[in-house]
Formats: structure tokens, sequence, C-alpha cells
């Protein structure tokens, strides 16, 4: 009988070891092989909101997202899905479900805004890691994400069209050397690492017309922009808030005449692409030559209808009828 309370009491308790094992079992964590992250947009101005989504594939009732951004581009405005905590660069959103208060969550969002003082483009990305899954009941955890999720945005500012002016005082007079100046100009223009400036004459008054548009370069010597270009052959930087680069020149025409020159800005880091362009027209010489030509007009006009006498014509005709009148009483009393 004895052996066979032991042999009871020896099944009840592998039934218990083999509940209690097969509850450790149960217990294990398993991966959350759905979550993801996504942002509203890649691309982002000055001053825009831009909301990074995350989304977890199913019910949670508790989680911990990290989200990591850069501060010196981004500020923290809000979030929903959680209590949130922003620590230099990082924003704790920690949510837990209970019966007697909230649901359920499929996902978590938090919303940030690009700083207004940014003037050129500006990569950056989101990164995101999870802690604390578990589903509504408890039942079941999951296992930390620790290697983050990424998401990459630029954030990227509107920016201006650059200008070109061709400017000079006065007039330009045939193989006189005239100062001028070439602006390249823009409140917010777009950057480049590798920019030139091309000139070239694509009308004279004649096939033996010659022109000259001088520069002084860094070692003071001079380029002709016509047939060398401005800048490194490789190119320099331009771009950035309130661009205005002068470039002081000495153009030499050699007739009088009507010139065009057609200048334009380059990127040499792609193939040479057009950035702006524009046409200059130049007169030589014939602005004084029609100056003196309306002056002389203007001498020689003649007005081509007479006064009209007024009170004063016919004052004069009584003086002179009064004196013919004394005239004749005088000559017939004699």
């Amino acid at each position: 009988m004895k052996k066979f309370y032991s042999l009871i009491l020896i099944l009840f308790l592998t039934i218990i070891l083999f509940m209690q094992f097969g509850t450790i079992v149960f217990a294990q964590e398993s991966k959350l092989d759905s979550a993801q992250i996504d942002v509203s947009k890649i691309k982002i101005a000055p001053g825009e909101e831009v909301v990074l989504t995350t989304s977890f594939g199913r019910a949670l009732g508790a989680y911990t997202i990290t989200a990591q951004y850069d501060k010196d581009v981004f500020d923290y405005v809000r979030s929903d899905g959680g209590e949130a905590s922003n620590q230099d660069g990082k924003v704790i959103l920690t949510y837990y479900y209970s019966q007697n208060q909230g649901n359920p969550r499929t996902s978590a969002t938090i919303t940030f805004k690009a700083k207004t003082a940014i003037y050129a483009d500006t990569p950056t990305d989101f990164s995101v890691t999870l802690t604390g899954l578990s589903n509504p009941d408890n039942s079941e955890e999951y296992e930390d994400i620790t290697e983050p999720f990424k998401k990459d945005v630029l954030v990227q500012p509107k920016y201006v069209n650059y200008n070109l002016k061709l400017e000079y005082t006065g007039i330009i007079l045939p193989n006189l050397e005239k100062n001028m100046t070439l602006t390249t100009e823009s409140s917010l223009g777009k950057n480049y690492d590798h920019v030139r400036l091309i000139a070239t004459v694509t009308k004279t008054p004649s096939k033996n017309s010659t022109v000259k548009l001088l520069a002084i370069d860094d070692d003071d010597a001079q380029v002709d922009l016509l047939h060398s270009g401005w800048g490194e052959e490789g190119g320099y930087k331009l771009g950035g808030k309130d661009v205005k680069q002068v470039l002081a020149l000495r153009g030499e025409f050699s007739e009088i005449g009507n010139y065009t020159i057609h200048v334009k800005l380059i990127d040499r880091d792609n193939e040479d692409k057009t950035i702006v362009e524009k046409d200059f027209n130049i007169r030589v010489g014939e602005e004084e030559v029609k100056k003196e030509e309306s002056q002389k007009e203007e001498t020689n006009k003649m007005p081509t209808t007479l006064p009209k006498a007024g009170g004063t014509g016919y004052a004069t005709i009584t003086i002179i009828l009064i004196t013919l009148a004394g005239a004749y009483l005088y000559i017939t009393k004699k």
C-alpha cells in the first residue's frame, strides 16, 4: 500500500513539475517581427512639421519607444500614444495599458518641427528602438528591439533662383576700357561645390568686331572671361543666404554698334549643367551720337504757327493812328 501511495505522490509531483516546466516555456519571449517606422514626408522645408510613426503590427498593452533625432535640425513638438519625455535629442515615449484606463495600441506617433534657420540641404535621420513590449493582458512578452530602425530625411530650404547682372555707368566708347561689374546673387541660393562663370559674344556690329572682358584673379593676373571663364577649372563654391558675388571687369569693344554677351553659371559636378543664364545687350558709342543728333534737331525746330495778337497788338495800332492824326492836323494848320 505504501508503494501505491509513493507512486501516486511521485506521479503528482511529476505532473506539477511538468506543468511548471510548461509554464516556463509559455513565458519565453517571442520576436515582434511586424514592427516598423515611417515618416509623413521625406523632404521637409525649414519650419515644417514631420510625423514619425511607429507601427507594431499588432495590439500592445505596454511599450517604450526611444526616438533619437538631431536637435540642431529638429525641435520636438508633441506625441500620441503614451507619456513622453524629451531629453537632449531623444524622445522616450512610454505606455502601459490597464483595463480601467486606455486601450491597446497598434501604433504611436511623435511630431517634430524643422528649425527655420536652415539655409542648405541638411540630410539627417530618425532612429527608434523598442523595449518593454507585451500584449494587452501581459500574457505574452516580446524581445526588446535594440537594433535601431532608421529613417533618412532631408531638410531642404525653398531656394531662390540665382540672378545675373552686368552693369556699368555712362557711355561706352570704342577701343577704350570700361569698368563693369558682373554680379551673381540670390537671397537664398542653392549650395554648389563647383561652379564656373562662362561668357560668349553672340552679336557684334561686324565680323571684324572684337570684345574683351577682363577680370583679375587671386594672383593679380588678368583673365578674359570670354576665353577662359571665371574660377578654377574645377569650379568654386557658391550658395547660402544672401549670396552676392561681385566680379570687377574691364570691358573693351572695338567698334560702334550693338553687342550681345551671353553669360551663364554652370555646375561642374553635374556635367556642366546650366544653373542660370542671361543675355546682355550693350551699345557702344550710339547713345552719344543719338544725343548729339537730338540736340541738333531741337535747335533747328521752327514754330509752325504764329502767335495770336492780343491786347498789346490793339494798343500799338491805336498809338500809330493817334500819331498820324496829330501829324495831319499840324500840317493842315500851317
